[in-house]
Parts: structure tokens; C-alpha cells; sequence
């Protein structure tokens, strides 16, 4: 069951890049935003509940699915290229095993428990 959710992950990961590519996205603006969502694991140093909502906040596939719904709704690109983004690093993510965190610390998973080789 793991392969086909990392493959169902990897086909929305190349999803969001070929809507990248037809929105003619400079690739420098997904390289330098691509990691920008890590940006929520600094949530940790203020415990394990505060560090899993805002890692959540920030890898949630429908905010970055509304995020872009918004900017193509309202015609404005860069939103739409924010969206895609999150959802596409969402996706890497979870391709690699790290799911939505639970507040039990950060290699507590939804996809279960990060290093674990089950």
C-alpha cells in the first residue's frame, strides 16, 4: 500500500510541476519558494503542539488547493503559483513518508512513524 500512495504522490508532484511549466513559472521562483513550507517545522521550538499545526498549516494539500483556486479565480498568478507549490512540496513530502505531524512529536505521522521501516 506504501508504493501506491508514493506513486499516487509522485503523479500530483509532476502535476504541480507541468502546471508550473504551463503557467511559464521561472524555475529559480520554484527553487527558492520549493522549501519555503519547511518554514513551519520552527514551530518545534515552542513544543510539539505549536510545531505540528503550523508544519500542518503550512503542508495541508486543501489550503494549497484554495490558496490556488483564489489566485485562479481572481487572476492573480502569483497565488496561483504559491498553491502549486505547496501542494507540489506537499506532495514530495509525503512521497518520502513525511505525512501531517501529529502533536507527539514531529516523527509522528499520519503516514505513520517517520524512519520506521514498516
Amino acid at each position: 500500500m506504501k508504493n501506491i500512495i508514493r506513486l499516487e504522490e509522485f503523479a500530483m508532484l509532476a502535476a504541480s510541476i507541468f502546471a508550473l511549466a504551463y503557467l511559464k513559472v521561472d524555475w529559480w521562483y520554484y527553487l527558492i519558494l520549493f522549501l519555503g513550507p519547511d518554514i513551519g517545522m520552527l514551530g518545534y521550538i515552542f513544543g510539539n503542539n505549536i510545531g505540528a499545526a503550523c508544519y500542518n498549516l503550512f503542508h495541508h494539500k486543501g489550503i494549497a488547493a484554495v490558496l490556488f483556486l483564489i489566485g485562479f479565480v481572481y487572476n492573480y498568478w502569483m497565488l496561483q503559483v504559491i498553491g502549486l507549490i505547496l501542494f507540489g512540496h506537499s506532495s514530495m513530502d509525503r512521497m518520502l513518508g513525511y505525512g501531517l505531524k501529529y502533536s507527539k512529536g514531529f516523527k509522528f505521522t499520519h503516514l505513520g512513524v517517520v524512519g520506521n521501516k514498516d
